[in-house]
């Protein structure tokens, strides 16, 4: 199959995944909260600032792709950023308040994901050859792993990102 490895569809779901796992540690009192926080942020950041760059707007231009699904979902990468910048601005990953506000990114993050997934990837499956989902994959992690390599998780940039 053309493009295996890249198909965007497949690679945004990895990192879905991902995600969810660094949720299941930044919730386990064993785990390295903090680490994974910062593993979290670095990847949250660069995967929606790569989809809104790469793939959100060329996935526009496809029928079977919902456009007001695509815009729905840029609404809620900023939920999303805002969430994680409450969590990172929380001193003590043992507090109740650091609870609280994973909780609240948990929440606003598994929203979009499952949104996502089931309109706008779904979508891409159906209607975007796999050519050109291959063509969006590279794209897609090429401006992710230049962000992850830019330090875009940092307490700085996700304020910048967010706008604060």
């Amino acid at each position: 199959m053309a493009g295996q490895g890249s198909d965007v569809v497949e690679v945004i779901l990895k990192d879905h995944r991902t995600m969810e796992e660094l949720f299941r540690r930044m919730r386990s009192v064993e785990a390295d909260r903090a680490g994974a926080l910062a593993e979290f942020s670095a990847l949250l950041i660069a995967h929606g600032e790569a989809e809104e760059a790469e793939v959100y707007g060329a996935l526009k231009r496809f029928k079977g792709v919902d456009n007001e699904e695509v815009e729905h979902g840029e609404k809620e990468h900023t939920e999303g950023n805002e969430a994680l910048l409450a969590l990172l601005e929380v001193d003590d990953v043992g507090s109740d308040e650091w609870d609280a506000r994973l909780e609240d990114l948990v929440k606003a993050v598994t929203h979009h994901v499952d949104e996502e997934e089931r309109t706008i990837l779904n979508g891409a499956r159906e209607s975007v050859p796999d050519e050109r989902r291959a063509e969006l994959g590279s794209a897609f992690l090429r401006a992710r792993d230049e962000l992850l390599a830019s330090g875009c998780g940092s307490i700085e940039n996700v304020r910048a990102v967010v706008g604060r």
